[in-house]
């Protein structure tokens, strides 16, 4: 009997994050749906390359070797191809050695509605539209982007970065920036030093990593031999940094690494960190991200249209 979904820590994940469907797509776009279909049923034995999400799908699923006792994890695949061509992803699955038994095929139509009943705590898509619209009926979701799949299999951390507000944080001190300007957003936020924020769309997801990195460090003797590994990268700097510390100890989140990096540019600490993923709200800061894997999440006033 399968262990109970809502005992577990999953993340769903559709077909076109876990692997590179670029050609796939191009043949529905260019020639049609019974195309497609008769396209992935000549291939269905040819596996498919590996997509920008696989490298953290891999490592995250690998923490049920960290913790054999409770085997805590899991990831769902989320795929809008019909059942039948949705047969190659799953045979790819199989291929790479992923322990992945759990999938909904929905034959195009939406399926983020379906993350409450997978108990999925996040939803990593590549197709932006699905991750706005899951986004926008309160479910935590984030699109992965285009950037250069890079799988070191000697490379056993799972190494996890977040930008803060709007990401881990709500954007309700990103809102006042915006509206009132640099000088009295520092005295604002220095004067609300000691306040949390509330917890943003996938304060959720880092909070279940946390408690896991926490177990973990009771098992090693030393912090540096630990597979979870995480960091906040923000843009913020002294004086608003405090609040970024009282906001994480009110969610119970423990952390690596934060970077309060003032404007410096974040690809200079992830290049020398190489995340396995890093999640952001801005895509002003994703964009020059090329090798980095990278997820955008669509959330509160960075997205909202001038």
């Amino acid at each position: 009997m399968a262990f109970p979904i809502d005992k577990k820590f999953v993340i769903a994940v559709s077909s076109s994050a876990l692997f590179d469907m670029k050609e796939s797509d191009e043949v529905f776009k260019s020639k049609g749906p019974e195309a497609y279909r008769k396209y992935q049923t000549e291939k269905i034995d040819d596996c498919l390359e590996k997509g920008v999400a696989f490298p953290f799908v891999r490592r995250f699923l690998g923490l049920n070797t960290v913790f054999p006792d409770l085997n805590p994890v899991e990831v769902v695949l989320l795929s809008k191809n019909s059942p039948e061509c949705g047969l190659r992803v799953m045979r790819s699955i199989s291929r790479y050695g992923l322990n992945i038994t759990r999938s909904m095929f929905s034959s195009g139509m939406d399926n983020f509605q379906y993350l409450p009943a997978f108990n999925a705590t996040m939803f990593l898509s590549a197709n932006p539209n699905d991750t706005k619209s899951a986004i926008e009926a309160g479910y935590a979701a984030g699109t992965v982007l285009n950037t250069k799949v890079v799988d070191d299999e000697n490379d056993k951390e799972l190494r996890l970065a977040f930008d803060f507000d709007g990401v881990i944080a709500d954007d309700s001190a990103e809102t006042y920036y915006k509206q009132e300007g640099i000088d009295k957003y520092m005295e604002h936020e220095k004067q609300l030093a000691s306040q949390p924020l509330h917890q943003g769309p996938i304060g959720e997801l880092l909070k279940k990593i946390s408690y896991f990195q926490n177990l973990e460090r009771r098992t090693v003797k030393d912090v540096k031999d630990a597979v979870l590994k995480t960091a906040i990268v923000t843009a913020r700097n002294a004086p608003a940094h405090e609040r970024v510390v009282t906001t994480l100890k009110d969610l119970g989140i423990d952390v690596d690494q934060v970077f309060f990096l003032g404007g410096i540019d974040k690809k200079r600490i992830l290049e020398t960190m190489r995340p396995h993923i890093f999640f952001d709200d801005q895509m002003v800061h994703l964009e020059q991200l090329t090798d980095i894997p990278a997820v955008h999440i669509p959330f509160g006033i960075a997205n909202k249209s001038s």
